[in-house]
């Protein structure tokens, strides 16, 4: 039984579809969105990973220069023959005692009224303004609270990564609350309504090294300050979740519980979806989980891409249709296209319970 379908217009966002941030960029991918419904729109905010414009004699790099004055994207060139470039790998270069990545990402917003044409903005959304993300910001999640929406998403600097929070009641005015998860830690979505009096998120501390990265849950009071930590989940010892796992979207209350979807990174570093139920008034407790994977990288932009075989969720909308109701599940596609898949909620529901 094929309890998600692709949408027919898969990819839905392509790197061919955005802009380059600033001149003598290039982008590679557009992918990995947050989702949320907003005045009558549905937004996603993209992860944009940019490269610079090969130039011939040189090694090129992108950067941001983060003074007094400001934030500004700007272009390291460097001569192949200078005896000061170390070039590490395909990831980036080490130059005059500073390190810099061969890619660059930003958060970019895109509206759609029905959630299948997007426009994609020519302005980044969330770009790196802070030292802990001068390597770029990555990966954003929204949990919609009152009147404001809460964007978790990862800064990468030189210290590694970690989580940033930032806040927006219109999508056009952000503000950023600085590190809420220092590194190594990401994967962080906040629940949207509280349990107990406490508000709660899932986040992935990155203990590879001794044992594996596994979902960690954390109470707040206040959505900044975070305690109460212990971890619900580790990989299951199969070929789907060898390596990793790490929380999606906010996770949605349902009658049952509030239900999740994961990602877990397998052999052959290959990535795809699984789902998670927990205990409604204590979501600490783990009360279901998928008995086989959700969703695989199948169809060609998924297994072919800037990194192949990756399906990657952080963003999910629910919507009425004829009197049940559906999950629309935005994914990042072989790290380079964003995608949408289907479900119904009650079969999700059935397979976290292991029923499917």
């Amino acid at each position: 039984m094929d309890i998600v379908t692709r949408h027919p217009s898969n990819p839905l966002i392509r790197p061919s579809d955005v802009k380059p941030s600033t001149e003598g960029y290039q982008v590679l991918g557009s992918f990995n969105p947050a989702a949320v419904e907003f005045d009558g729109d549905i937004i996603l905010l993209l992860r944009v990973a940019e490269s610079c414009v090969p130039e011939d004699g040189y090694v090129s790099v992108p950067y941001y220069r983060i003074d007094d004055s400001g934030s500004f994207a700007d272009v390291l060139r460097v001569r192949e023959d200078d005896p000061d470039l170390v070039l590490k790998d395909t990831r980036g270069i080490f130059y005059r005692g500073a390190d810099y990545l061969s890619t660059l990402s930003h958060i970019r917003l895109a509206r759609s009224h029905d959630g299948v044409q997007f426009r994609v903005e020519e302005k980044p959304f969330l770009f790196p303004t802070l030292e802990s993300e001068a390597f770029g910001v990555e990966d954003a999640r929204i949990s919609h609270i009152g009147d404001e929406y809460w964007i978790t998403y990862t800064g990468v600097s030189r210290d590694g990564f970690c989580t940033m929070l930032a806040l927006t009641r219109d999508f056009v005015h952000v503000e950023k609350k600085g590190i809420i998860f220092s590194p190594m830690n990401k994967d962080v979505a906040i629940f949207e309504r509280q349990c107990g009096g406490s508000w709660y998120c899932f986040h992935r501390p990155n203990n590879d090294g001794f044992g594996r990265p596994s979902i960690w849950i954390a109470r707040s009071h206040d959505l900044i300050h975070w305690g109460e930590h212990s971890c619900i989940i580790r990989p299951q010892n199969n070929r789907h979740e060898s390596l990793k796992i790490g929380g999606g979207a906010p996770p949605v209350l349902t009658d049952e519980g509030w239900l999740a979807i994961y990602h877990g990174k397998g052999d052959n570093q290959r990535y795809s979806l699984n789902t998670l139920l927990l205990d409604p008034e204590h979501p600490e407790q783990v009360i279901g989980r998928g008995k086989a994977p959700l969703l695989e990288p199948e169809e060609p932009y998924e297994t072919d891409g800037f990194f192949g075989n990756v399906v990657f969720t952080n963003g999910m909308i629910i919507r009425e249709v004829n009197g049940g109701k559906e999950a629309w599940i935005y994914y990042g596609a072989s790290d380079e296209t964003s995608c949408l898949a289907v479900a119904d909620m009650d079969n999700l529901v059935r397979h976290a319970r292991g029923r499917i």
